[in-house]
């Protein structure tokens, strides 16, 4: 029998794009009780409100989720907003489980948490050793406080909180808003719309070469379902799939997946972001058995059809 059956889960962020696959994915495991804070009724940034869902909610387990996040552009025009909003959720989530007597607290953290210049692949142990790229550096900053959180609650109260580093997601149900969506669905917008008005180019930041990692939402999911199951340890824990692409070949896929077959062009005046991403994710195979299952090219489609279905 699963430990999620019959427990009471709740899943902040579980409407969005990442949650709510999760929210399905619990399901599966006879999770039948599962609470989703809407943003319009707890604003989880405020200690009342926090208050009030534990009450109301009484979870067993937290899967904190939540995180006011965005792209390069979004991150270099909210510094102070992410570092807020993301601190002050993460943390006063995690004190007011310890009080409430949760049995377990599942922190997400972000792959930008992880210093500019990390040696590939990125190793859990090298997330010391260095400051985060600047434009998410705030961002990045305020998730990896959950970790400091969860190793001193666990050394001083006895806390079950585990930390999990999910990379770059993307696929069904992302975020296509160009003001805050990430990489692959802004440019599966930007390649879709210039198709649709017979444009002879897009243009794309920065020169093209650096790398990226990306993780299949189901697979993200999955993933962390497993780690909430079976991890019980103070050590961080990367999720990926352990591959990564250029800029420059990721537009060139996207481009063919939705048909675009004007000319990319660079805008070299625009920042690169962190030169390369990729993780070491023997540690999430050895400590609950997860290994990424979605081929890039299926998953790539399965968001163009999606986002093509439902504009």
């Amino acid at each position: 029998m699963s430990y999620l059956k019959n427990q009471r889960v709740v899943v902040t962020g579980g409407a969005g794009f990442l949650g709510s696959h999760i929210v399905e994915k619990l399901a599966a495991y006879e999770c039948e009780q599962v609470f989703v804070p809407k943003i319009e009724e707890y604003d989880l940034t405020q200690p009342e409100a926090i208050q009030r869902l534990y009450k109301t909610a009484k979870p067993h387990i937290v899967i904190h989720l939540a995180a006011v996040v965005g792209g390069i552009g979004a991150n270099r025009e909210n510094p102070g907003k992410f570092f807020y909003d993301n601190l002050m959720m993460g943390v006063q989530l995690m004190e007011a489980a310890r009080h409430h007597t949760v049995e377990k607290f599942v922190a997400l953290g972000t792959i930008c948490a992880y210093p500019k210049f990390t040696p590939v692949p990125f190793k859990e142990e090298e997330l010391w050793n260095g400051y985060p790229e600047e434009t998410n550096a705030p961002y990045g900053l305020a998730k990896k406080m959950l970790l400091v959180q969860a190793q001193a609650y666990r050394q001083q109260y006895g806390v079950n909180a585990i930390y999990l580093l999910p990379v770059n997601l993307y696929g069904p149900r992302d975020n296509f808003d160009p003001g805050s969506s990430h990489v692959i669905p802004a440019l599966i917008k930007k390649c879709v719309e210039a198709k649709e008005k017979g444009e002879k180019e897009i243009v794309v930041w920065g020169d093209g070469s650096p790398t990226r990692e990306f993780l299949y939402v189901e697979d993200a999911a999955q993933g962390i379902i497993l780690a909430t199951e079976k991890y019980n340890g103070a050590e961080p824990v990367n999720l990926g799939s352990g591959k990564e692409i250029s800029i420059k070949d990721l537009v060139t896929t996207i481009a063919q997946h939705t048909g675009f077959e004007g000319d990319i062009v660079w805008d070299k005046t625009k920042p690169n972001g962190q030169p390369r991403r990729c993780l070491d994710t023997s540690r999430a195979e050895e400590y609950f058995g997860f290994k990424a299952q979605m081929d890039f090219h299926t998953g790539l489609k399965n968001t163009v059809e999606w986002y093509l279905a439902h504009r």
